[in-house]
C-alpha cells in the first residue's frame, strides 16, 4: 500500500487536527506530499513542522474557510499554481452540536450545512476539472455513521451527513466511466476534539469514551484506500451492522434501541 500514494499530492481540508492531522501525519510516512487547509494558521504552521520533523517531508499549507464561496475559489486557484497535481481531495473539514431541534440555532443549523455539505460540494467542484483533464485522482468525503443512522439530538448534524451520503453515491456514479474514484468515509465517535463543540456538557463523551476511534486507525484506514475502488469505508464494523439493521427494519431497531440513541 505505500507504494500506492508515494509522490502523489494529498489535499486534506479539516487538517490542522483530528483525523485530518492524522492523516496528513499518515500519508507523509507512505511518501506522499500533504496539502493542508484549515481556518487556523497558527495550527497548520504547527502540523506542517510536526509532519516535516516527523517525515522530513514538507507539507504546503493554506487558510481556508470552506464555508466562503471566495475563500474556496481564491484558495484553491492559488494552490493549483504551487502544486503540479491534486492526487487526492480528502474533504475532511466539519463540525456538529448535538442539540434538540427546538434549542437549536437557525444559525447553528445554517452553519453545519454550510461546512459539512456545501463547503464540501464546493471544495469538489474545484478540484474535479483538473482530475478530468488528467483522468484521474479520488475524491474522499468524509461522511459518518450518523449520516445512516440518525439518534436524537443529532437531527441537523445527521441530516447534513446524509446529504454527504447522497451527493458521494451520485457522484461516485456520474464518474463512473472515468479514472476518479469515489470514497465515502463513515466513521463512529472518534476521539478527536470534535466534542468540544458537538457535546459541550462532555455527558455523552463520557458514555461513549470505550467505544471510540483512534484516529492514527482510522487515518490508516483511509490511506489504504487510497486509488483503490473502495466504496465505502464503515468504522467500527458492529457499529455499521446496526446502521444495515437499522435500514432493514427501522421500526423495531426504533423499537428496542432506543434507549441507547438517547445517549446524549
Amino acid at each position: 500500500m505505500m507504494a500506492e500514494v508515494k509522490g502523489k499530492y494529498i489535499v486534506i481540508t479539516g487538517a490542522s487536527g483530528g483525523i485530518g492531522k492524522a492523516l496528513a501525519l499518515e500519508v507523509a510516512k507512505r511518501g506522499a506530499t500533504p496539502v493542508l487547509l484549515a481556518r487556523s494558521l497558527d495550527k497548520l504552521e504547527q502540523a506542517a513542522n510536526e509532519i516535516k520533523m516527523n517525515t522530513r517531508i514538507s507539507a504546503p499549507f493554506f487558510r481556508l474557510d470552506v464555508r466562503s464561496r471566495e475563500d474556496v475559489e481564491t484558495v484553491f486557484e492559488k494552490m493549483l499554481e504551487q502544486i503540479p497535481a491534486i492526487d487526492v481531495l480528502v474533504n475532511n473539514a466539519g463540525f456538529g452540536i448535538f442539540d434538540e431541534v427546538h434549542a437549536l440555532s437557525l444559525d447553528d443549523m445554517s452553519e453545519m450545512f454550510e461546512v459539512n455539505v456545501f463547503g464540501l460540494i464546493a471544495c469538489t467542484k474545484k478540484v474535479l476539472p483538473r482530475m478530468l483533464d488528467q483522468n484521474s485522482g479520488h475524491i474522499i468525503n468524509i461522511a459518518s455513521q450518523a449520516g445512516k443512522l440518525a439518534t436524537p439530538k443529532s437531527s441537523v448534524y445527521s441530516a447534513t451527513k446524509h446529504a454527504v451520503l447522497g451527493f458521494t453515491n451520485s457522484l461516485r456514479m456520474e464518474l463512473h466511466d472515468t479514472g476518479i474514484h469515489v470514497t465515502a468515509v463513515n466513521p463512529g465517535p472518534i476521539r478527536t476534539n470534535f466534542f468540544d463543540i458537538a457535546d459541550t456538557s462532555g455527558h455523552y463523551k463520557k458514555k461513549v469514551d470505550k467505544w471510540m476511534l483512534d484516529p492514527d486507525m482510522v487515518a490508516k484506514k483511509i490511506a489504504d484506500a487510497m486509488f483503490t475502488n473502495k466504496r465505502e469505508i464503515n468504522l467500527p464494523g458492529w457499529m455499521n451492522m446496526g446502521s444495515k439493521l437499522y435500514q432493514m427494519f427501522p421500526g423495531l431497531v426504533e423499537k428496542f434501541a432506543g434507549k441507547a440513541f438517547r445517549q446524549k
